[in-house]
């Protein structure tokens, strides 16, 4: 059973930057798409990023266009989500969620795994 853990998160001033990273253990997540969400107090978890299985495909929510990137580092199983001109509407709890194998998962049903989320705070 692969389980993912988030690092990263934390407080950071509008229009700073944060790197979060999504590790995998107890299983390779190399041949699975991997997504990023987010769920702010009082509100839905929503999308923000997703890439496919082999890194060549992403898609990113309108909200952070322009300013997230993901990305993957296949030979150490890692997925980051770079975020830039960080807006207080940006914090929120962020969960890396892994889908089926061979994947580009992007609708929330179509992830089967999920980490336990980071926080990250932005302040105005």
């Amino acid at each position: 059973q692969v389980q993912l853990q988030e690092s990263g998160g934390g407080l950071v001033q509008a229009g700073g930057s944060l790197r979060l990273t999504c590790a995998a253990s107890g299983g390779s997540r190399t041949t699975h798409g991997t997504g990023w969400f987010r769920q702010a107090p009082g509100k839905e978890r929503e999308f923000v990023a997703s890439i496919n299985w082999y890194g060549a495909l992403t898609i990113y929510a309108d909200s952070v266009k322009g300013r997230f990137t993901i990305s993957r580092d296949g030979a150490n199983d890692l997925v980051y989500l770079q975020m830039n001109s960080l807006k207080a509407e940006d914090t929120a709890v962020y969960y890396c969620a892994g889908g089926q194998y061979r994947t580009w998962p992007i609708r929330i049903e179509e992830f089967t795994y999920w980490g336990q989320g980071t926080q990250v705070t932005v302040s105005s």
